[in-house]
């Protein structure tokens, strides 16, 4: 059944960097795996690769009827091995192994979905067999939406529970590290624990350094998160997924001046990597240099106009710069994809606000509440916009609606108070001319002037 070979020579691991973080890790660099043990061949499901040296796989039995059959798919004659499987499937359609054969000849030629189909017909067949569920788990895995993401777990972790036929610590310790980068984030312990049972069984490589500073920062241990980035990169300083994983620990601990020479060198060997565009552009803004993270944001939308991450960053950078129209523009275009995104509806409104296009942010910022009823940002928002626009019941109401998701602060106390004194309800509005003055403490100095000057007026 299995496709091709390695040699997977022993190694012993070089360090006991994963000491520091949990003792388990600590068991990989003592075990004693003989190489006999670890020389079995891996099958390499498709959509995998390795480095490693190929070995040629022992002969199938002359008396194995699906011996040709998987020559001619290792050789990849997938026209002569379909024809054959075809014959052989009429006459065992429940075959597990044929079954799963079919299946990679699919996944072979890029036919994903019809790949999809046949190892779910051989799981069906053989609930126990690893090739198959491997194989399903890698190729759901490829795939990027979080119902896939479940499916690929489903399937991983049935994998990880069975053992491939023959023997083969190679392709179990694939299913291992498969399994560990899908819960990286949602479950640090169990990719740490996953991995863990990968490198019992295979040398570690590069990529699981990288994947362990990945787990580590998931986990929220920064020290063992940068002490891996960092040997990630040592082991290979041309990693640029190594250096925006780096640069991205450094910048969330705001350590600016340690990811700029970081990003700036990952840069100039990978000029338009998203990843690192993005990164310089948040370094930027941070330094007060919103100018030059725009123009790196404006480069990044050219190479990616499709990303919606990537345009949101620049619609906000567009705001904060007062390119309004631009930012605009662009919050239409997301709106567009998520009509009822409630942080898309207030950005915008946000906008329509500073462009003085006040009933136009009220709709968004009633969009917005109709998709979050406790998005007390848009409930602010419809309030300011209906006080501008002389709306004050309108404005009264908004108010009272966010009261009930978030305490007041000084801006809200002033749009009580104004919008009562319009409504000539004095008692009302001295109260909170009174609260706001005293919440205040001298940072609004213009609205507590006006407070003051309209409370001499109504005489309290």
């Amino acid at each position: 059944m299995l496709r091709a070979g390695l040699g997977v020579p022993r190694r012993q691991m070089s360090d006991t960097r994963f000491c520091r973080w949990q003792t388990a890790f600590c068991l990989v660099a003592f075990l004693g795996l003989s190489a006999a043990v670890l020389a079995q061949p891996v099958p390499l499901p498709p959509g995998t690769s390795t480095s490693d040296q190929t070995q040629d796989q022992p002969k199938q039995q002359a008396s194995d009827p699906l011996a040709d059959i998987e020559s001619a798919i290792e050789a990849r004659n997938y026209t002569l091995a379909a024809s054959r499987l075809e014959i052989y499937l009429s006459v065992h359609p429940s075959d597990a192994r044929a079954l799963f054969d079919q299946g990679y000849i699919e996944d072979a030629q890029g036919r994903t979905d019809a790949a999809e189909g046949w190892y779910r017909k051989a799981i069906a067949a053989d609930p126990k067999q690893f090739e198959s569920r491997l194989a399903l788990g890698l190729l759901l895995a490829a795939k990027a939406g979080p119902s896939d993401d479940q499916a690929a777990r489903e399937q991983l972790q049935a994998a990880v529970q069975l053992d491939p036929n023959p023997p083969n610590p190679g392709a179990k310790a694939q299913a291992d590290r498969a399994l560990a980068r899908l819960l990286r984030s949602s479950d640090p312990t169990g990719a740490r624990d996953a991995l863990v049972d990968a490198l019992k069984l295979t040398p570690e490589t590069p990529s699981d350094t990288l994947l362990a500073a990945e787990i580590a920062e998931s986990a929220g241990d920064f020290e063992i998160a940068e002490q891996e980035y960092r040997q990630a990169l040592q082991a290979d300083p041309a990693s640029s997924d190594a250096a925006a994983g780096l640069a991205h620990l450094l910048i969330a601990e705001k350590r600016y001046a340690d990811a700029q020479p970081l990003v700036e060198a990952a840069l100039r060997r990978d000029p338009d990597d998203p990843a690192l565009n993005a990164q310089l552009a948040a370094i930027l803004n941070s330094q007060g240099k919103p100018a030059d993270a725009l123009a790196v944001l404006e480069k990044l939308h050219k190479l990616q106009p499709d990303s919606a991450s990537v345009t949101s960053m620049l619609a906000d950078a567009d705001m904060q710069a007062g390119k309004l129209d631009e930012a605009n523009t662009l919050y239409q275009q997301l709106l567009a994809r998520n009509p009822s995104d409630p942080a898309l509806l207030d950005a915008q409104g946000q906008v329509l606000i500073r462009l003085q296009r006040y009933p136009e942010a009220i709709v968004s910022f009633r969009k917005a509440v109709a998709a979050q009823p406790g998005d007390a940002d848009a409930w602010s928002g419809i309030a300011f916009a209906a006080s501008e626009t002389h709306q004050y019941q309108d404005e009264l109401a908004a108010l009272s609606m966010r009261s009930k998701y978030a305490p007041e602060n000084p801006a809200t106390l002033f749009l009580w108070a104004t919008a009562y004194d319009n409504l000539h309800q004095s008692k009302a509005a001295a109260d909170y001319y009174h609260r706001f003055l005293a919440a205040a403490q001298g940072k609004y100095p213009d609205q507590e002037w006006q407070a003051k000057h309209r409370l001499a007026a109504l005489g309290k």
